[in-house]
C-alpha cells in the first residue's frame, strides 16, 4: 500500500472509532507499518477524530522519528507489539468504555479476559492477557507485552484500555472492536446464567480457523 493511501486509511479508521464512541477525547493511539519498514503512529494529545494525515509521526525503519509531530507517549508499547510479532502490520490502543469497566471486576480472568461467548473474538483475538495497572506512558507496559514472549496479539491494559495488533490497520481496528464488544456482552450478562462456549467448541473454532492459542 503506497504511503499516502495508509496515511488517509489511518485517519480515516480513527475518525471511525472515534464517531462511535470507541474512544473519546485525545485517548487512544494506533500505528502502522509503511512498506520501507518505518512506522506511522498518531501524534501526542491528538484526538482520533481530527487526525491529520501529513501530521503523522512518521519513523524509520531503525525506529528514528523522520517526520510530523511527536508522537504518542505509548511508543514502548506499540514498538513491543512488532518486535515480538512478526505478524504485526498495525497497534491500536483505545480507552473503550466496557473493556476498562470489565477489567476492574475482581473476578475477571487475567489470562483469558474475554469469557467465550461468540466465536468472532476467539477468530479475531486469541487469548487476551488482562495486565496490571500502569502509569500512562510507562515504559514498563512494553516490558509486559515482551514477557509474553509474542504470543498474544492483544492485551488489555486494567483501568486503561485494550492494546490489539493485527495484520493491517483495517483488520487490527476490526478486532480492537470485537473485544470491546465482547467485553459489552459481559457486562450486560453478568449475574445471568449465560451459556459460553464449552472447551470442545472453543476447541473447534481455533482448529476450523487455525486460531493462535496460547493456552
Amino acid at each position: 500500500m503506497i504511503e499516502t493511501k495508509l496515511r488517509e486509511d489511518i485517519c480515516l479508521l480513527a475518525k471511525s472509532l472515534f464517531d462511535r464512541g470507541l474512544t473519546h477525547g485525545s485517548t487512544g493511539n494506533i500505528s502502522a507499518r509503511t512498506e520501507d519498514g518505518g512506522l506511522l503512529v498518531s501524534p501526542t494529545g491528538t484526538s482520533f477524530g481530527r487526525l491529520d494525515p501529513g501530521r503523522l509521526s512518521r519513523f524509520d525503519e531503525k525506529g528514528v522519528l523522520i517526520d510530523g509531530d511527536p508522537p504518542t507517549k505509548e511508543m514502548p508499547l506499540h514498538a513491543t507489539f512488532y518486535e515480538t510479532r512478526s505478524t504485526a502490520g498495525a497497534v491500536v490502543h483505545l480507552h473503550s468504555c466496557h473493556s476498562v469497566a470489565l477489567s476492574m471486576l475482581p473476578d475477571t480472568n487475567e489470562d483469558d479476559f474475554l469469557p467465550p461467548f461468540t466465536p468472532y473474538a476467539i477468530m479475531k483475538l486469541g487469548k487476551v492477557k488482562l495486565l496490571p495497572f500502569f502509569l500512562p506512558g510507562d515504559p514498563a507496559m512494553g516490558d509486559a507485552v515482551r514477557g509474553l514472549a509474542g504470543k498474544r496479539s492483544a492485551v488489555m491494559l486494567a483501568h486503561h484500555g485494550p492494546v490489539v495488533a493485527g495484520r493491517d490497520v483495517e483488520a487490527a481496528c476490526n478486532a480492537v472492536e470485537e473485544l470491546e464488544e465482547t467485553a459489552r456482552l459481559a457486562l450486560m450478562l453478568r449475574g445471568m446464567p449465560a451459556r459460553t462456549l464449552d472447551a470442545d467448541q472453543v476447541h473447534s473454532v481455533v482448529t476450523k480457523f487455525d486460531i493462535e492459542w496460547d493456552s
